[in-house]
């Protein structure tokens, strides 16, 4: 008899950033209103679900973003560093379209497969391969929500589809308070799927991401 457990990674809702700031692991920076109601509307989409585990990053946006749904699971949030940002070299700086023309951000793009502005690829995916593990032991036969970042659950999917880490960032497939889901039959990932609950809410236009 076989066992099926999925893994469930979702992306925090929209942060309150103003200065367009790249804020990457900075702390105090929260959920807008809109990033508000984006994390209530992905804790409606689990309604259903058989949640056994739920985890988060432990910045303030993904917490925040958790909240919803720890009420409704009346479950403990288990914070796991694994899941956390990536680091990147250029945070905290204010970016916008004439960024590429400053030199302070063109020294660091030199090696886009690394890449070399940011934590190698390689080792956001290891280190989030580490939580899933985790989660599915914990969620064995039922399901886990594990609250984290873009590009930790982009590197994620594309390991997950067998593709390359290396990509446009302008490409990924991971909106705000989307949800990545990994399901395994016993430990063997059997399929990989993705939703955007709070698709609703989005607005046009471009964003600047934590990392």
């Amino acid at each position: 008899m076989t066992t099926t457990t999925v893994v469930h990674l979702l992306r925090h809702g929209e942060v309150y950033n103003p200065d367009k700031v790249l804020y990457g692991r900075l702390p105090d920076f929260h959920l807008s209103e809109r990033g508000q109601q984006m994390a209530e509307m992905a804790a409606e989409w689990f309604e259903g679900h058989d949640i056994a585990a739920l985890y988060s990053s432990p910045l303030d946006r993904t917490q925040e973003t958790a909240v919803p749904l720890q009420k409704m699971l009346d479950l403990p949030v288990t914070l796991d560093d694994r899941l956390i940002e990536a680091s990147n070299k250029l945070q905290g700086m204010s970016l916008s379209r004439s960024s590429v023309r400053d030199p302070r951000v063109v020294s660091r793009m030199y090696n886009p497969f690394l890449p070399s502005w940011g934590e190698p690829y390689k080792e956001i995916l290891a280190r989030m391969v580490s939580a899933i593990k985790v989660a599915r032991r914990a969620a064995w036969g039922r399901e886990a929500v594990c609250v984290s970042h873009q590009l930790p659950i982009w590197m994620s999917r594309r390991a997950a589809e067998g593709r390359r880490l290396w990509h446009r960032p302008d490409l990924r497939e991971c909106n705000l308070a989307s949800v990545t889901s990994l399901t395994f039959v016993d430990e063997r990932l059997a399929s990989v799927s993705y939703a955007e609950p709070a698709a609703s809410l989005y607005v046009e236009g471009p964003s600047v991401p934590g990392a």
